[in-house]
């Protein structure tokens, strides 16, 4: 059997949505879920830019420049 047809990400698009969605509603009831603030998010972006970057930069052979400190990502 080859990997691609094994698991979740073989699916149907429609019946990986209808598997997500329960298990979202079950997190939700259970009191489990996250729901990001609007900072929460920002900061999520934020770091997920810096480092899309940084890797593009490093695949072109350019240097990436010292990490960002705890100041630049707030």
């Amino acid at each position: 059997m080859a990997t691609e047809d094994r698991g979740f990400a073989s699916m149907d698009p429609e019946k990986q949505r209808e598997i997500a969605r329960k298990g979202g509603k079950a997190a939700h009831e259970k009191g489990t879920a996250h729901e990001w603030t609007a900072d929460e998010a920002r900061t999520a972006g934020r770091k997920g830019g810096i480092t899309s970057h940084q890797r593009r930069r490093e695949r072109n052979g350019q240097l990436a420049g010292p990490p960002p400190s705890s100041e630049d990502v707030v």
